[in-house]
């Protein structure tokens, strides 16, 4: 038999068979942690978690709850309470109108005036808990009682998976944001790729590998057409976020970790940029890249007319393990070198994050019991820590401080 005989497989056919193979054992893997035929759900909330989440004492939970005002709970065989998420909410709305004074602690969402907040987590190098941060920050920033907007840009996608989408099979063509920023007649209004998740408050735009597209397209519209101002590649993100800007209070944006046309936009949108960064050595001088990189799309960007204020720009250290004397010399350097531009708050090295995310579920969304009483206690902890950091800013802004 020749050589000419057999079947000569290429590299891309060798790549491509990989990788349906894989999909293929993936959908596998995720049809046994959550059936086909069901969707990710969020589980209720104990009073005592909803008491604290809320900013209420336990007894007064359950005063209201005896008195019949407010809404219903759950009751379980021992007699304990629960709530959902929206039941949660619906608490704050009552609070806020039976006690006026309080009114913006209970339900803070934006007013007429107040400016809506996004958020870009960016970094260029992997590994800095970019999803991570955007998936706790978006869904504690809901737990606060506001609408949040999740953006995918990532054609990888993590944070999709995480809110429990697949991106092979469960997000079509123009669902994700390029279907509302592309260049041709195929675009879409941005309210057809936005889609309410389970965990109310949280609404998300997915991404998969069809965001490549605006990368490879970007340079041949560019090339082919001198487009009007508001057609620059770097403001489509932004315009398509003002068409849904009513519906939301803060949109958190999950950056690709390169800085392409996609970033830029993102960059361009933002009203406030979270820079994570691992405290490594390897890492802070991959920052020092990225920052010298940034600075130079930045002028690009404003050179040609756009305006990049933002509220805020903080340095957040994430994977942190406070125990390790090398991560504590680093963390002291970036605290000298950006002074009050890091968070206070560092986002813990954790197991039970770890092990939460192997099953693309946050700690908020398990009990306590689920991942050991006292990691989870020191992980949450360090997460309402930068959370509530991040808050505080974006309240500050609309003249809460």
């Amino acid at each position: 038999m020749t050589a000419s005989e057999h079947h000569i497989e290429t590299t891309s056919g060798r790549i491509s068979r990989h990788a349906d193979a894989l999909s293929v054992r993936l959908r596998a893997v995720a049809e046994r942690v959550f059936a086909p035929t069901s969707e990710k759900t969020l589980r209720s909330f104990s009073s005592g978690e909803v008491a604290d989440i809320v900013g209420i004492s336990d007894g007064y939970l359950r005063q209201l709850s005896l008195d019949g005002l407010g809404p219903s709970p759950q009751l379980g065989p021992s007699g304990r309470r629960s709530y959902t998420l929206e039941q949660v909410n619906e608490l704050r709305q009552y609070l806020a109108v039976a006690r006026p004074k309080e009114a913006l602690k209970f339900w803070p969402r934006r007013r007429d005036g107040d400016k809506l907040q996004i958020l870009t987590v960016a970094n260029f190098k992997g590994g800095s808990a970019k999803t991570t941060t955007s998936v706790y920050l978006a869904q504690g920033l809901a737990l606060e009682g506001l609408r949040v907007l999740t953006i995918d840009l990532d054609p990888q996608a993590s944070l999709s998976a995480m809110f429990g989408l697949q991106p092979e099979f469960d997000i079509g063509e123009n669902e994700t944001i390029y279907g509302a920023i592309r260049y041709d007649e195929e675009r879409v209004p941005m309210k057809n790729v936005v889609r309410r998740t389970y965990f109310d408050g949280i609404s998300i735009v997915p991404g998969n590998l069809e965001l490549m597209e605006f990368e490879h397209q970007t340079p041949r519209y560019m090339m082919a057409t001198r487009s009007n101002p508001e057609e620059i590649f770097f403001r489509r993100v932004a315009t398509a976020i003002r068409e849904v800007e009513d519906d939301f209070d803060v949109v958190v944006v999950d950056c690709p970790p390169q800085l392409g046309f996609l970033t830029m936009g993102a960059l361009n949108a933002a009203t406030g940029m979270i820079v994570t960064v691992h405290p490594q050595m390897v890492d802070v001088a991959s920052m020092s890249q990225f920052l010298l990189m940034t600075s130079d799309l930045v002028s690009v960007i404003e050179d040609a007319g756009g305006r990049l204020d933002y509220e805020f720009l903080r340095f957040l250290i994430t994977r942190h393990d406070p125990r390790d004397v090398p991560e504590q010399e680093i963390v002291a350097l970036l605290r000298d070198v950006f002074e009050n531009d890091v968070l206070a708050a560092t986002a813990w090295k954790s197991t039970a994050i770890a092990n939460a995310g192997l099953t693309k579920q946050s700690l908020f969304e398990l009990t306590r019991g689920a991942v050991g009483r006292s990691v989870y206690d020191r992980a949450i902890e360090s997460i309402k820590a930068v959370n509530g950091e991040i808050t505080d800013l974006v309240f500050k802004v609309w003249g809460r401080s």
